[in-house]
């Protein structure tokens, strides 16, 4: 025997298995690219060195992770489906004399030519295209564009690595297959799953009850805070609930229409119905992972997409005001030299603040129950939705602020919630009961914590005794010395933002010895950050959205060849008993509607009752836009919807062109 002779072999099995095979080859080149390009951008030294790079390579260090994780699982998953599909080769091979060792060779051969050739097409791409990658990020996060090229050792080292123990462990799996077989189980390999499943009630109950569980989260989550941790546990419930009712509730739908005879009984639906029972179990799993990676595209190119839209909204809301001081008062400190400090900076510029806004205050954070503020640390509960923060805030400071002369007694307070209406008569602090005489409608519109992730009260109290004296309690409480109470200053500018970000810049020198613990704050200052942060996250989310579109596409193709190998032989039966091709058409068109855009519908049902919960994420990272948000996730649906549209045309073509090669008209 010829010393080439496996190695010639397994040449010739993947020209033969080409259809199947090419594929495959083109996703791993994909992902092999995309790996080299996150991970060449998260090693950037370049990056790192500018202003937020440090922010953007720990986001694309989370990508990386992502996309190794997602690499092995997927390459894993579909390298099984070619290895059904040649059982019955192997099985062949082996009955006409070739020993498994044997087979193990050819496929030996074979794994290393698909890694030579994704991994050397793959890092070439990657190397190629790592540039472009790298501009069109700086580009997203308006860093400036250095000259050079370079290629990235580690990037090269993660590639090698990963991939090889990716393609070994395919290797291994497929030889544990094939060496557990008997010659005979070989040859049935692509025909198993025949015998008709049973309807799973259980299974369709626990699936309902999960989906509805995660729809009833997102629906039911107020706060901002509980949605970072109920959103992940909802998503664990809709994952297990898609693949329960994808699995056991599609098999008893299609039993439901079987029972209705009118629909049931028709040539495009019959052998369509009577087709996908037969193999739901099997195709359940495919269509469920489409659908969950349609919903997850969905979501991450939406909220990236809408941060990245909304960044002007998001750094308004965030800093309503140009220039924003809060700052603790030292004993030795006043208010009015606070002011004067600032008055001297704004004249060295000649400018002059607008909408200015200040006023003294003590803030509380804690749980809220019924009436009650929880503040000390040891009694207060992980319950997100009950957490609060509470400003109180002089009589005086309110009265010049609003324009009124209102009143109030030694314990009265007037009230103003950010979020719920404060239902309560009462509040009790710190072991002191207030009274509320008044609830306001409205407060300043450029307030010290406008948009608050936990939910904010206003609390007007009657002067700076009863202030101080809540302050002197919160900190005996804690154990601290007495820090007296914050004072907070903000005032807009009319200047460009170089003006702008030299005022912020004297004023934080002017007041950082003078008063510790400042914190100033400015949108142009924040500019930076901000653009660092959630360009990063847009550029993140649009190509981890393009690996996992890559990785639908793949999956409908392969179970649209699937689905045509395996109704091959039945349709030639069809149409040897009278159906014509137009009928084998109409009921191919049937299936491949009904089953293969039920994972795009469900994906739509996802978005729809994870949108609630959603925008109260993306309140977390001050978005709050809502109308900017749904009008991003519906072009996004869109757009996925006619891409989905257009692959599937593709597909279904192959599908008919296989079911019908070979029968007559």
């Amino acid at each position: 025997m010829s010393r080439f002779f496996y190695a010639k072999l397994a040449a010739t099995n993947l020209k033969k298995n080409a259809q199947t095979y090419l594929p495959y080859i083109l996703t791993c080149i994909g992902t092999v690219m995309m790996y080299y390009i996150m991970v060449f951008l998260s090693e950037n030294e370049g990056l790192g060195k500018m202003a937020g790079g440090s922010q953007v390579q720990m986001i694309l260090n989370l990508g990386c992770y992502v996309i190794a994780i997602f690499s092995a699982i997927f390459l894993f998953y579909t390298h099984s489906f070619l290895v059904k599909r040649r059982k019955k080769e192997f099985g062949l091979f082996n009955i006409l004399g070739m020993e498994k060792k044997h087979i193990a060779r050819v496929l030996a051969f074979e794994t290393l030519y698909v890694a030579g050739i994704s991994l050397g097409a793959g890092l070439l791409g990657g190397i190629l295209l790592s540039k472009l990658i790298f501009l069109v990020l700086l580009k997203i996060l308006n860093f400036e564009v250095p000259l050079g090229f370079e290629v990235s050792g580690p990037a090269l080292a993660a590639v090698l690595v990963l991939f090889a123990g990716i393609f070994l462990l395919t290797l291994l799996n497929t030889l544990r297959q094939i060496h557990l077989a008997k010659p005979v189980e070989l040859l049935m390999g692509g025909q198993t799953g025949e015998k008709e499943p049973k309807t799973k009630w259980p299974l369709v109950v626990m699936g309902t009850l999960s989906l509805g569980g995660g729809y009833y989260i997102s629906l039911t989550t107020q706060s901002p805070l509980a949605a970072l941790t109920q959103f992940f546990f909802a998503v664990l419930l809709v994952m297990v609930g898609t693949y329960c009712l994808f699995t056991a509730g599609s098999i008893a739908v299609f039993k439901l229409l079987r029972r209705n005879k009118r629909y049931y009984y028709q040539t495009r639906h019959f052998t369509a119905v009577a087709g996908m029972i037969y193999r739901m179990k099997q195709n359940a799993v495919g269509l469920a992972n489409i659908c969950i990676m349609a919903t997850a595209v969905l979501v991450m190119v939406s909220t990236t997409v809408s941060l990245y839209i909304g960044m002007e909204d998001v750094l308004r809301t965030r800093y309503p005001q140009n220039i924003m001081i809060s700052t603790p008062m030292p004993a030795q400190q006043s208010v009015e030299g606070l002011q004067t400090s600032v008055k001297e900076v704004l004249a060295k510029h000649r400018l002059e603040g607008k909408d200015r806004l200040d006023y003294r205050y003590v803030a509380f954070v804690g749980n809220q129950e019924g009436d009650r503020l929880i503040t000390d640390l040891s009694n207060i509960s992980n319950d997100f939705s009950s957490v609060r923060e509470f400003y109180l805030i002089p009589l005086e400071d309110y009265n010049r602020l609003a324009k009124r002369t209102a009143s109030l007694e030694d314990d009265e307070i007037l009230i103003y919630s950010s979020a719920s209406k404060y239902e309560e008569d009462t509040l009790t602090v710190l072991n002191r009961t207030l009274t509320v005489k008044e609830r306001l409608d409205s407060f300043f519109e450029n307030n010290l914590n406008r948009v608050s992730i936990s939910g904010s009260y206003y609390v007007v109290v009657k002067d700076m005794d009863v202030l101080k004296a809540l302050a002197e309690a919160q900190a005996e409480e804690k154990g601290d010395d007495p820090t007296g109470y914050r004072y907070y200053l903000g005032f807009d500018l009319e200047a460009d933002e170089a003006d702008i970000s030299a005022v912020y810049q004297d004023i934080r020198t002017a007041l950082g010895s003078d008063y510790p613990g400042s914190s100033i704050e400015s949108p142009v200052a924040a500019r930076e950050s901000f653009f660092a942060i959630y360009g990063g996250l847009f550029f993140l989310g649009i190509f981890l959205g393009a690996l996992f579109i890559m990785a639908t596409v793949l999956i409908i193709y392969y179970k649209q060849v699937s689905e045509g190998y395996d109704d091959k032989a039945r349709f030639e039966i069809m149409q040897k008993v009278g159906m014509s091709r137009e009928e084998v058409r109409g009921s191919i068109r049937s299936q491949v509607l009904t089953v293969f855009f039920l994972p795009l519908v469900t994906a739509g049902i996802h978005i729809a009752f994870a949108f609630p919960i959603i925008t109260k994420l993306l309140a977390v990272l001050n978005l709050t836009n809502v109308g900017l948000f749904a009008w991003c996730t519906a072009g996004t649906i869109l757009v996925f919807a006619l891409f989905y549209a257009l692959v599937y045309g593709l597909t279904a073509k192959v599908y008919y062109r296989i079911v019908s090669c070979g029968t007559s008209g």
